[in-house]
């Protein structure tokens, strides 16, 4: 039996190598945040762990779904790694500072991916987008239009026909141009991601009262976007000095159940 390092209503976080400790939990969770090394800058702490996306099999159900964090590089490099798995769809980040040295023969890099991979059934597993505020012309008519039900497109499966309702929202877009503080000042890991960003994930994938996994915790942002929305959250770092981090995060950070 693994223990816990730190464990509370909402939060249980594990110390170790995840390929390790993963297999030995007997856990099922609803759902998987992760942020892995990308394994593409000369750091100690950036090697990408062969075999993580495997050893996930233990964890999740057949039908599951997995928002991991990367770069175009990194998901080129180790496609073979998410073999069974669907891609869905990506969001870009879109960064308020750039990343990384300045070079005169690259691009600043402002952005960050985020890959959704699914299998099994689609409709079987959970989804959730907050609705953001519509247009000024679709303000101006003031919401609650309803368009008849319209024929699929030629390149849609038969039934796809929708009704839609003007409701003053519309989906998110993929490209998520998020005002979230900056979080370079708070030291507490080199590649910590706004808790604004994460907790976008973590509602998407996760039902209310769910469990997200987190294989790679690190700044323990996930674990605060999951106790924010209302879902518990499990969390494996490799590290001992980020753990601590994370503890003394959790028991800093008030912040009350179910927002957001």
């Amino acid at each position: 039996m693994v223990e816990p390092y730190f464990a509370d209503e909402m939060v249980t976080l594990y110390l170790g190598d995840m390929r390790e400790v993963l297999p030995a939990l007997g856990l099922v969770a609803d759902a998987v945040v992760a942020d892995p090394p990308y394994g593409e800058t000369a750091a100690a702490w950036d090697r990408w762990p062969d075999g993580w996306v495997k050893a996930l099999d233990s964890a999740v159900p057949a039908s599951a779904t997995l928002w991991s964090f990367g770069s175009a590089r990194m998901f080129l490099d180790h496609a073979v790694d998410f073999v069974g798995w669907r891609h869905a769809q990506e969001a870009l980040w879109l960064k308020r500072n750039g990343s990384g040295p300045g070079s005169r023969d690259r691009l600043l890099k402002v952005h960050e991916w985020a890959y959704h991979w699914y299998r099994g059934r689609w409709t079987d597993l959970h989804h959730e987008w907050n609705r953001e505020p519509a247009g000024a012309a679709q303000a101006m008519r003031g919401g609650d239009t309803v368009r008849k039900a319209g024929r699929a497109a030629a390149h849609q499966r038969p039934g796809r026909e929708t009704v839609w309702t003007d409701d003053g929202t519309r989906q998110p877009r993929s490209v998520r141009v998020v005002e979230a503080p900056s979080v370079r000042g708070q030291k507490r890991h080199q590649d910590e991601k706004p808790v604004k960003i994460v907790t976008e994930l973590v509602r998407e994938c996760t039902p209310p009262g769910g469990v997200v996994l987190d294989p790679f915790a690190g700044s323990g942002a996930t674990a605060v976007a999951a106790r924010m929305s209302g879902r518990r959250s499990v969390l494996i770092e490799a590290d001992e000095r980020y753990c601590e981090a994370i503890v003394n995060r959790l028991q800093q950070d008030v912040l009350p159940l179910g927002t957001s």
